[in-house]
């Protein structure tokens, strides 16, 4: 399903979304997370995929590859860990911010203990980053996060609270524990008297859209190298944290911007449907584990609202053989391990180029040139290999293979 969005508008940033997130932030959150080892130093690959874009009919198809931000594996090691850097600088004003996660402080912090529900990739980037400042970490799982996730996250020094049912149900009982408890709560998502952590995650998310502008030579109030970005859906965290930078440094020429979901989490598709949060109508049991979220986060809701184009959803079945198209490259696009959240861009866009009435609605075509993020790559390696029919390792072996002939001399 695929709708527009009229409330959608080009226009300057509105200053009262500027007092929230900006640039100057996310550029302020960038500086505090590069010296954790939890990140990898420099920025994350911008690919071109030349062929996959003459087989949609693009002028341009280039992919943001978040696998290879962290050995976390995955774009959330951006947000989580700035958003308890923030927090503990609230309690601790005067501490360097560089060195918490450097666990200089880890002695007063012996006692702090932070929370967060998760499906898997945020609880894994707090646990480690909880870890090496030096706190405790208490990360609520629902029924349908997978032992191998629920392992990954315990990896981490993590204390691991299981409940029955879904993701929203395990934010309630975050909610609950640290309520109880006198925990911190360091969730992605937004409700009721709980805004500022959710805002310092979608803020640390802004670190992927500096570096796209970085690496494109982009400039201030100018279009940019694309016009259109692919977001994930999911409660709206990173949608809200990159759109709102592009948003910003373009202005009133920012990019067309597309948001993806599973049709059985649609909550985003139904909060453009109804103009105001809302919860999804499925299951929210989706392959997408990442983005089977039930519920819009409100805050984040304040900025997809005004700028978000398209809203649209996909089946699990599209989502796998996007992982499958990546996975496998060609002789001009790089292989590339991206797991099952991180090809909702690449699988809404195929699903739009193969119809021509869906793809106009989009704006979409010849002319087009589109930027997708990878969020993630093989979090759960025995899940990625079920359904990519390949191991993780088989796959990065193939792309260092491309990668060397590309670096081959040619000729005599």
């Amino acid at each position: 399903m695929l709708i527009n969005n009229p409330r959608a508008m080009r226009a300057p940033y509105p200053a009262e979304l500027a007092e929230i997130m900006s640039v100057a932030q996310a550029h302020q959150s960038r500086q505090w997370l590069a010296p954790w080892p939890g990140i990898t130093p420099g920025a994350t690959p911008l690919i071109d995929l030349p062929d996959a874009a003459q087989r949609l009919g693009l002028a341009r198809l280039a992919l943001k590859d978040e696998s290879m931000r962290s050995p976390l594996g995955s774009f959330k090691a951006l947000g989580a860990p700035v958003a308890l850097v923030r927090q503990i600088l609230r309690l601790h004003p005067a501490w360097e911010p560089t060195a918490i996660l450097d666990g200089r402080y880890a002695a007063q912090l012996a006692d702090y203990t932070v929370i967060s529900a998760t499906d898997g990739n945020h609880g894994r980037g707090l646990a480690a980053a909880a870890r090496d400042a030096g706190c405790r970490c208490v990360i609520v799982l629902h029924a349908h996060v997978s032992d191998e996730r629920e392992q990954a996250i315990a990896a981490q020094g993590a204390q691991i609270v299981r409940l029955a049912g879904n993701y929203d149900e395990s934010v309630q009982e975050a909610a609950h524990l640290a309520a109880a408890n006198g925990w911190q709560v360091i969730s992605d998502t937004s409700y009721a008297g709980y805004e500022d952590i959710p805002r310092d995650v979608m803020q640390g998310y802004g670190t992927i859209a500096e570096e796209v502008v970085e690496q494109t030579g982009g400039r201030a109030g100018q279009p940019g190298a694309f016009t259109h970005v692919f977001l994930q859906g999911g409660v709206g965290g990173l949608a809200a944290g990159v759109a709102s930078y592009f948003w910003e440094f373009h202005g009133a020429q920012r990019p067309r911007f597309l948001v993806v979901e599973p049709a059985q989490a649609d909550c985003l598709l139904q909060s453009a449907i109804q103009g105001r949060p809302a919860r999804a109508t499925g299951s929210v049991d989706s392959v997408m584990a990442g983005l089977a979220c039930g519920e819009t986060s409100p805050l984040a809701w304040r900025f997809l609202e005004p700028c978000v184009d398209t809203f649209m959803t996909i089946e699990d079945d599209q989502a796998v053989a996007a992982m499958r198209v990546l996975a496998q490259g060609s002789e001009r696009d790089r292989p590339t391990l991206a797991g099952e959240s991180g090809v909702a861009g690449l699988a809404g866009l195929q699903a739009l180029r193969t119809d021509a009435a869906l793809s106009a609605q989009a704006g979409l075509d010849e002319h087009s040139r589109v930027l997708l993020i990878s969020t993630e790559g093989a979090t759960a390696p025995a899940t990625y290999a079920e359904l990519v029919g390949e191991s993780a390792a088989s796959v990065l072996r193939r792309q260092a293979a491309w990668v060397a002939h590309q670096a081959a001399p040619t000729g005599p």
